[in-house]
């Protein structure tokens, strides 16, 4: 060691206070340790073998052990930070969980970063399977069907069938995206009609044998309004819910195959089946069966009066179950698939992820992003979050430990459906004029007939605008 130095540093060596040729080592190190000259050797030995290291930097630093998450879900950041803390005491990994909200603002910042590729290593995204389509395109997405598939498909085989599918992209889709999972489930939802228990028995009606067909809705609601009982609510100036409910019937009426191939341009609006279920609100209108200024209120305004005892039904999601609990937790309500309007076909109800994350694909915390995610999904956590936040989880083994009314939703999960599993998308100038022609025929404006005529007639314009 000494004639390496002696050759490699003179300066070193000509300061050392004693020649170590001519005393005997254990004298000449003794008195060397004790200069000046052995801190300048080992701050000179540390420093060369430490910059003699050029590979990337070490990934088990407290530094590179961090992974950050975006998200817009205000009524979870409490429990996130609580899984944050618990997860780095865990593994050593820190978890940053950023809330940005409401809703329109997030999206707003989750497009501006991805323009200027600032993604964090975990976001979710809200937007539909196209916009979905297109963040994966563009790189921002990672593919994780290798990690959900592996081990004889363990992780993917917790979850619910229709929570995946929410994030799948298929050979058969029509969105030109490589064949693949992009996306984790953190729980699911499906979105049915509520009956007010105490309501019901109030006008004669068995609360526990809610209406299961259309004529036996009609006949509650007939019975309801003698006693003085207001029908259903639900906040339907957010137009996506009246788009959630008409899609159900169109299920139930004409089936899967035909809704696909009149998204697809193959039906028109205008088919006797597609008129039947935009009748079906006329029939509301005309049966008194929604709560007056129903097209005018916030989903917000409509929990309140449902959780209120103010009308005996509700339409909504499974997010209410957490709602109503804050409002009213002596609310005694049940779960109910909406009344079906045909035999021919099995009524749908829209479900399937509530809210997803998705890695973005140029994370250099890509492997420790999904690494957490693995944990987040596991059925401990899932039962915390889903006690927590009173969502349904999306790890089918957390089943067995969540509320009664939770289950409720979950048992319906079979008949779940939605718009991102289909394999094609409606054009979003569509939808709208559907979901706008009925609010229309709610208020009179419009009978179902002129609706589909119009909405047909978007539908051509859009379709020869996309050949």
């Amino acid at each position: 060691m000494i004639d390496f130095l002696k050759s490699f540093s003179p300066l070193i060596y000509r300061y050392m206070p004693y020649n170590p040729y001519k005393t005997d080592r254990k004298s000449w190190f003794s008195k060397f340790r004790n200069s000046i000259s052995y801190p300048i050797l080992c701050i000179f030995v540390l420093g060369f073998f430490g910059c003699g290291q050029n590979g990337p930097a070490d990934v088990s630093s407290a530094a590179a052990k961090k992974v950050v998450v975006w998200h817009w879900m205000t009524d979870r950041e409490d429990v996130f930070q609580e899984l944050a803390r618990q997860y780095e005491s865990l593994t050593g990994v820190k978890l940053v969980f950023e809330l940005f909200a409401p809703s329109d603002q997030y999206s707003q910042k989750i497009r501006s970063a991805a323009q200027g590729q600032t993604l964090p290593d975990i976001y979710g995204l809200l937007a539909d399977k196209r916009d979905f389509s297109s963040f994966i395109k563009a790189g921002h997405v990672a593919d994780l069907t290798l990690e959900l598939e592996e081990n004889n498909s363990a992780w993917k085989n917790t979850f619910f069938p229709n929570a995946v599918g929410v994030n799948e992209f298929k050979a058969d889709d029509s969105y030109g995206v490589k064949p693949g999972i992009y996306g984790i489930p953190i729980d699911v939802m499906t979105i049915e009609m509520l009956y007010n228990k105490n309501l019901l028995q109030k006008a004669g009606l068995d609360p526990e044998k809610p209406p299961a067909t259309w004529e036996e809705f009609m006949a509650a609601i007939e019975k309801l309004r003698a006693s003085g009982i207001q029908g259903m609510v639900s906040g339907w100036v957010e137009v996506w819910m009246i788009d959630c409910l008409a899609s159900n019937y169109a299920f139930n009426i004409m089936g899967k195959e035909k809704v696909i191939e009149t998204i697809k341009g193959n039906v028109a609006y205008t088919d006797p089946d597609w008129i039947k279920v935009f009748d079906l609100f006329a029939q509301m209108r005309d049966n008194q069966a929604l709560v007056p200024g129903v097209i005018a209120m916030i989903n917000k305004t409509a929990e309140q009066l449902f959780a209120n005892g103010k009308c005996a039904f509700a339409f909504n999601g499974s997010w209410c179950v957490n709602v109503y609990k804050g409002m009213n937790p002596d609310l005694d309500y049940g779960v109910m698939l909406p009344p079906a309007a045909s035999s021919k076909f099995p009524m749908a109800v829209w479900g399937g992820a509530g809210s997803s994350f998705l890695v973005n694909d140029r994370s250099p915390n890509k492997e420790l992003a999904i690494e957490f995610l693995k944990w987040l999904t596991a059925k401990e956590q899932q039962v915390f979050l889903a006690n927590k936040t009173q969502n349904l989880p999306a790890n089918k083994e957390a089943l067995d430990e969540i509320s009664p009314v939770l289950a409720q939703f979950a048992n319906d999960m079979k008949y779940a459906t939605h718009p991102n599993i289909l394999g094609v998308s409606e054009f979003p100038v569509v939808i709208e004029a559907l979901d706008k022609g009925i609010q229309s025929i709610i208020i009179g404006e419009k009978t179902p007939r002129q609706v589909a005529f119009e909405v047909q007639i978007i539908k051509e314009r859009e379709m020869a605008r996309n050949k």
